[in-house]
């Protein structure tokens, strides 16, 4: 059975940084990608960032690049979102998700897997 754990969620003041990690079992994920998405309240899910471990893809929304930064270790099945410069309208529940056609796909339909998320909270 396919388990996706995060951690790292808190709270933190605007400008801070955060490092959510999550941690992949029931597999072996070699050839997926790995996404991370956040949902706000009363808003829709959204992507923030995905990575392959086996192709190297890394991609990030516009809002994202230059402040998060994702990475991943594929013999811990773990994957990192490096958080800086954090900004209130960041606050979510963030949520790791495993692709297993591994192309680093940016909507939530393409995911098959989901964490149960961690909340991140930036105070202004």
């Amino acid at each position: 059975q396919v388990r996706l754990v995060e951690s790292g969620g808190g709270l933190v003041q605007a400008g801070g940084s955060l490092t959510l990690s999550c941690t992949a079992s029931g597999r072996t994920f070699g050839s997926y990608s790995m996404g991370w998405f956040r949902q706000a309240p009363g808003k829709e899910r959204e992507f923030v960032s995905a990575m392959s471990f086996s192709g190297g893809i890394t991609c990030y929304t516009d809002s994202e690049k230059g402040r998060f930064a994702i990475s991943g270790d594929n013999v811990e099945n773990t994957v990192y979102l490096q958080m800086n410069s954090l900004k209130p309208e960041d606050t979510a529940v963030y949520y790791c998700a495993a692709d297993q056609r591994g192309t680093g796909a940016t909507e939530t339909e393409e995911y098959d897997f989901w964490g149960q998320g961690t909340q991140v909270t930036v105070s202004s």
